[in-house]
């Protein structure tokens, strides 16, 4: 039977709550792992100088899983992509505890890199939400699934002191207690993706897109290929992602540094998670009514805003959590607006592979940053470090192709 407008609608719209639930589990795992990270690591390896190494081995672990998962999800659609992706996350975060529990830093960096796959899964479900859109609704479709992230995502940090308490009645190891409602999350958006994600919204895609070349089909999903845009979308996801993560994974261990407690600390990454991720529909409808590049820029103008009053703010925690919220903003624009491009801007034969190579390249941007983030603050400072990024910021703007694409591009 011949697919219509209406049956891509409406498995559009059964695709974007699964994928926002499944958004709200795995971003608990994910708050917990952002906030914990640095902490552990330092813990682990009796030094601040190998802080960022938990940040860097999640954001690299997301970087090698993702190509792969995006080959899965190609071949056997997103349902069993998602799920392998959090079932991956599932076995790093029980090597956590142990890794913790020996203190084995190795262990800890291997456990890491499998919970970046969880961080993949994650990253996916946002492309997972574009299968199916129109260029009218794409950037809008992909950031309410961005912004389910928030409920999950500030929620995780905040588990911190109710995790510990339950961590602490179950025998885990100090800091680590937190991570029993990662479990729950993880197996439950495991169960959800497999059970209720149905029909595949990438294989239903590709269903469509072979009538639609036969003659046979009528919802426009079909895209020509432009591989210069696409390369720039690309570009400025994976800048953004590199800026937000060198600095999110430092400002733990600055403020720790500066007096505060780590409730201080949860609540300062909570509010920056809230930046990332609350306010994407109004990023994506604007990228739908305004255009995909010009969100790109605004976005590049918060993270210079960003940058600034973390560097010059960087005594005051107010300033810097400030800069954190400005910072998971700017990431916002960049990210969703820079997906809806990336999608739209490649065929379907290639649109799968390039999201994958999207997620690739970012998740090692960033693992890059965070590595050599904790380095950087050693040598010259939490402010220092903004100011220097302001460099990746830079590149995007004078690399955009503004005026030479079509307006909503």
């Amino acid at each position: 039977m011949t697919l219509t407008v209406t049956d891509a609608a409406r498995a559009q719209r059964r695709t974007l709550w699964v994928l926002s639930v499944g958004q709200i589990l795995g971003g608990i795992a994910f708050g917990a792992t952002v906030s914990l990270g640095a902490v552990l690591a330092s813990e682990v390896a009796g030094s601040e100088a190998f802080a960022g190494l938990a940040a860097a081995a999640v954001t690299l672990g997301t970087a090698l899983l993702a190509i792969p998962l995006a080959g899965v999800a190609r071949r056997f659609g997103r349902r069993i992509s998602l799920a392998g992706g959090m079932l991956i996350a599932l076995v790093g975060v029980a090597f956590v505890v142990v890794a913790v529990s020996i203190a084995s830093l190795p262990l800890l960096i291997v456990a890491f890199l499998l919970v970046g796959g969880g961080q993949a899964a994650n990253l996916q479900s946002r492309f997972a939400a574009a299968d199916l859109a129109t260029d009218a609704s794409r950037g809008r479709d992909l950031s309410i699934v961005v912004w389910a992230t928030t409920i999950g995502a500030v929620l995780g940090p905040n588990l911190t002191g109710p995790g510990e308490a339950l961590g602490a009645l179950v025998g885990m190891p100090p800091l680590t207690g937190p991570y029993l409602f990662t479990i729950a999350g993880q197996v439950l958006g495991v169960l959800l993706y497999l059970l209720v994600l149905r029909p595949d919204p990438l294989l239903l895609a590709q269903r469509i897109v072979a009538e639609r070349r036969s003659g046979a089909g009528t919802a426009p999903i079909a895209k020509p290929d432009r591989p210069v845009v696409a390369r720039y979308a690309i570009g400025s996801v994976a800048a953004a992602h590199g800026v937000m993560v060198s600095v999110m994974a430092m400002t733990p261990v600055h403020l720790l540094h500066h007096g505060a407690d780590l409730s201080i600390v949860g609540v300062t990454i909570s509010l920056h998670i809230a930046g990332m991720f609350a306010l994407s529909p109004v990023f994506g409808i604007l990228s739908d009514r305004v255009g995909r590049v010009p969100t790109i820029l605004l976005g590049q103008a918060l993270l210079i805003a960003a940058l600034l009053t973390a560097s010059f703010g960087q005594d005051s925690t107010t300033a810097v959590t400030l800069g954190l919220v400005l910072l998971g903003l700017g990431w916002s624009a960049s990210t969703v607006a820079g997906s809806a491009l990336l999608t739209e801007a490649s065929a379907e034969d290639r649109r799968t592979r390039r999201q994958g190579l999207s997620d690739f390249t970012m998740s090692l941007v960033g693992a890059a940053g965070a590595a050599g983030a904790g380095l950087v603050l050693a040598w010259i400072g939490y402010g220092g470090l903004a100011l220097l990024l302001m460099a990746a910021v830079v590149a995007v703007i004078v690399l955009s192709p503004f005026g030479r694409i079509p307006q909503r591009s």
